[in-house]
């Protein structure tokens, strides 16, 4: 049977198909041609200007970071160029330990290098460079520059470093810079100067160098470059140059500071020595120091841990954040404050029996048997404990805090480091606040204010409030603010900037008490507890040793510096200005746990003054080392922490005289 077909039907359908065929290919070339209008013409502006960045690149110019040299322009702090190996890992192609193994084969690549990069890997973004290696040679650089094609995300790249000449001599001051990390970056963004840091791996960690890290940074610049498409600058199109940070000139005598930091010795302590006409602070020392070069490029985990664990703590700025007792120290201003507020008088004297008893309770003196007659001049000059406590009574807690606070007592003093500690200037109401969880320790009573008057008790304070409150007292009751950086000079136009260009305030007192309670230091000096270290001095000076628990006796105990433990013996201090009439240098300090203020704290207080009035240098190669008693350590789990200084006392109990000079 034959199969008909209807071939004007199929004709009909294939003709069909060939149209929608036709049309279809039509509908795409339109498709393809509105495209290319809609890229080409309607959004040429905007894709041009895509394909310019991609060709031009805004490229930061990190500024030169500011100086920071001494008074006499003997530098501090300072940059140099050198190159980095720095890998970004994203940009690697193969895994980031066999890159550096790779490396190790070209340049050396100790484990430390490998640890700390890990480390700043770790607070770093995908894409950022992380330094591997710094510092490195010329053939180091040569070498690799001939192999580069072999690694892909790793560049050599020039840097500013920043170099501390000195090393540890005067590093709590200084401070150092480091690598800016996450947290830092976060805070950095938040900022209304974030553009500023654009292109900077580095910002100011501790000291003025944080600070002052506004001043020191200067302006970020920038070029504008033409690149390829593997990113590589092949010309620049204009340049904005970086405005360099300025300088600080501070106040020290890095001379000075040297001679104290040698005469310091072993021993752990703090000492401020101020400019009482200008708030200049000559030198600022807290021991022992560390290295701030160790912190430039990320400390590795070994040094970390050794300035960390130490019990010396040298990473703590003493002067700043060490509050101790101020013992006998604190009687010169006891003394003043009984002739500003009509207490006592010039002439005043008692008979010292060798205790003094309040509701049951009694002090002794150092002395056994007392003092005989003493006068409030020989108060000072013999440190009369009974004298004080008898004081301390008359006055009151109120009075001793209201007289005491312009001084700077308990207070901050304002000085151009973050991280000051206010200390303790007890009160009724520190005391009600400190103890609020604790009823029957919140009454203020008698044995408080006892102990408070020699010294001790609450007493906290650090070593620049002392040195301030004696500067204060050597400037006739006028309050310059202790300062560290005295001038900052502007790179470009070297104008000069005072800090502080004037006094802060005047404490209304009379001048005929003030030469009184100066003439009683210069009596200490000169036939007291500090005659024999200030012997055939050349200069007259005024001064006051004092001794301060580190912590209490049981009571009943008697202190016996050989069966104490090293750290838990009695810090040594001494307080001076000089010369008397007209002082140029006030000076406070303490030893810790180095026992009479007379034996240890004197002497070094001696030698800064020698340096500072005569240019007396000390004898041998370093300076004369303060030596320092060998003692076998307890266990901390074994020290003593109770002080019955520090309770109120109860009817019928004996406090042991504290140690004084």
């Amino acid at each position: 049977m034959t199969e008909l077909t209807n071939n004007d039907r199929e004709i009909h359908l294939f003709r069909l198909r060939v149209v929608a065929l036709v049309a279809l290919v039509f509908l795409c070339f339109g498709a393809l041609v509105a495209r290319l209008v809609f890229l080409q013409v309607v959004k040429h502006d905007g894709f041009a200007a895509l394909a310019e960045d991609n060709r031009i690149a805004i490229v930061p110019i990190v500024p030169n970071r500011g100086l920071i040299v001494d008074r006499k322009g003997v530098v501090l702090a300072r940059n140099y160029s050198a190159y980095t190996l720095e890998i970004t890992q994203s940009k690697l192609r193969n895994t980031l330990d066999s890159v550096i193994d790779e490396l190790s084969t070209l340049i050396e690549i100790e484990p430390k290098d490998r640890k700390r990069f890990k480390s700043l890997l770790a607070e770093s973004k995908n894409f950022e460079s992380v330094p591997l290696r710094t510092r490195l040679t010329d053939d180091e650089v040569a070498r690799f520059a001939a192999q580069r094609f072999r690694f892909p995300g790793v560049e050599v790249q020039a840097r500013l470093f920043r170099q501390y000449p000195l090393g540890e001599t005067a590093s709590h001051v200084i401070g150092y810079i480091g690598r800016i990390n996450q947290k830092e970056a976060k805070e950095l963004e938040e900022r209304p100067d974030s553009a500023n840091y654009n292109g900077t791996d580095h910002i100011g960690k501790e000291g003025l160098e944080k600070s002052y890290e506004a001043q020191l940074h200067g302006r970020t610049g920038y070029q504008k470059i033409i690149r390829t498409a593997s990113g590589r600058a092949v010309s620049i199109l204009s340049r904005t140059e970086a405005t360099a940070g300025s300088n600080l000139i501070l106040s020290i005598d890095i001379e000075l500071q040297k001679i104290i930091e040698d005469a310091f010795g072993e021993y752990r302590g703090a000492l401020v020595a101020i400019e009482p006409e200008t708030g200049d602070i000559l030198a600022y020392v807290s021991r022992p120091g560390f290295d701030p070069n160790l912190f430039v490029d990320g400390i590795d985990s070994q040094s970390w841990n050794e300035l960390n664990t130490s019990l010396d703590r040298p990473l703590m700025n003493r002067p700043l954040q060490g509050t101790y007792p101020p013992g006998s120290t604190f009687k010169p201003f006891m003394a003043l404050a009984a002739l500003e507020l009509g207490k006592r008088t010039q002439n005043h004297t008692i008979s010292d029996p060798g205790y003094f008893t309040l509701g049951g309770h009694t002090w002794k003196d150092d002395k056994a048997g007392g003092h005989g007659m003493v006068s409030l001049t020989d108060s000072i000059i013999v440190s009369c404990n009974t004298y004080y406590y008898q004081l301390g009574n008359d006055l009151g807690i109120d009075m001793i805090h209201d007289f005491m606070k312009p001084f700077g007592f308990g207070q901050k003093t304002g000085i151009d480091l973050e991280n000051e500690k206010i200390g303790v200037l007890p009160s009724k109401d520190w005391k009600r606040n400190r103890f609020s969880k604790n009823k029957p320790m919140q009454t203020w009573v008698g044995g408080d204010t006892v102990n408070i008057a020699i010294g001790q008790g609450f007493n906290s304070y650090t070593m620049l409030q002392l040195s301030h409150a004696v500067a204060t007292l050597a400037n006739n009751g006028v309050v310059m603010k202790p300062h560290l950086v005295k001038i900052v000079e502007d790179s470009i136009t070297r104008a000069r900037t005072l800090t502080v260009p004037k006094e802060s305030a005047r404490i209304p007192l009379r001048q005929e008490n003030i030469d009184f309670i100066k003439r009683a230091m210069v009596g200490v000096s000169e036939r007291g507890t500090g005659k024999t270290v200030f012997a055939n001095a050349g200069y007259v000076s005024a001064g006051k040793t004092g001794t301060s628990q580190a912590v209490g006796l049981r009571r009943g105990e008697k202190y016996n510096a050989k069966n104490v433990n090293e750290r838990l013996r009695d810090n040594s201090l001494y307080i001076t200005f000089a010369p008397a009439d007209k002082p140029r240098i006030a000076v406070a300090l303490i030893v810790e746990n180095a026992g009479f203020g007379a034996a240890v704290a004197a002497p070094i207080a001696r030698k800064a003054l020698d340096y500072y009035l005569l240019g007396k240098r000390p004898a041998g190669k370093d300076g004369a080392k303060v030596p320092k008693e060998d003692a076998e350590l307890l266990p901390l789990e074994e020290l003593k922490t109770d002080t019955a200084t520090d309770m109120p006392y109860k009817p019928g109990a004996e406090t042991p005289a504290p140690k004084e000079d």
